[in-house]
């Protein structure tokens, strides 16, 4: 499992309240390199989903087979913030310099409603440490055919388990949610992320 930061929170909001998943992971590259590794289409496709869209504040994205959304802000090459898959659910990636290399952190935030409770981050967690790996690899150059296949290998799957299982962690620590939350929406991720590796652990 590669060295990721992460973290769960219930926050106060105009609105009621909110769950946020964290995650902080510092690449080897220069944060302009960075940025264009996360918004270039012809780059983004080699690590993630082909991406379409436009690209600057007021405009909108969508990833092939996967979620879309609007721009809200677009600060090159520092701060880039949308919505993802809704209204409600909000994604920041914030750059910032960490001696040679760049520290990347992805908050995904969405109404309590929606999330049920802190255990509601094993429903984007894993997913989002999967996008921190082949973000990593590509930075690496050691990215090597199609990203979705790969996603679907027995190698990532058990990666995928761990992810579930780290994140399960972090929950039961955020004191974010009960055990029987934790529990129930663990099953649920596991089917998701981790298709038949089974529930326990």
């Amino acid at each position: 499992m590669i060295d990721l930061s992460r973290g769960v929170e219930r926050v106060p909001s105009d609105d009621g309240e909110l769950v946020r998943a964290v995650l902080r992971r510092t690449y080897d590259t220069a944060a302009a390199d960075l940025w264009e590794a996360l918004t270039d289409p012809d780059r983004m496709k080699r690590w993630f989903y082909p991406l379409s869209g436009d690209l600057r504040a007021g405009g909108t994205f969508q990833l092939e087979g996967n979620a879309g959304g609007d721009i809200l802000v677009c600060e090159p090459p520092r701060l880039l913030k949308l919505t993802f898959g809704g209204p409600d659910s909000v994604v920041v990636l914030r750059l910032a310099d960490a001696g040679a290399g760049t520290e990347l952190q992805l908050e995904h935030t969405v109404p309590i409603a929606m999330a049920g409770s802190g255990a509601g981050a094993l429903f984007v967690g894993p997913g989002w440490d999967g996008a921190f790996l082949g973000l990593d690899l590509f930075v690496r150059g050691e990215v090597a055919g199609d990203p979705i296949a790969a996603a679907n290998s027995p190698e990532n799957l058990a990666f995928a388990r761990e992810s579930v299982d780290l994140w399960t962690a972090v929950i039961e620590r955020s004191g974010t949610a009960t055990a029987e939350e934790i529990a129930a929406v663990r099953e649920m991720s596991l089917a998701q992320f981790a298709p038949g590796s089974g529930a326990a652990g």
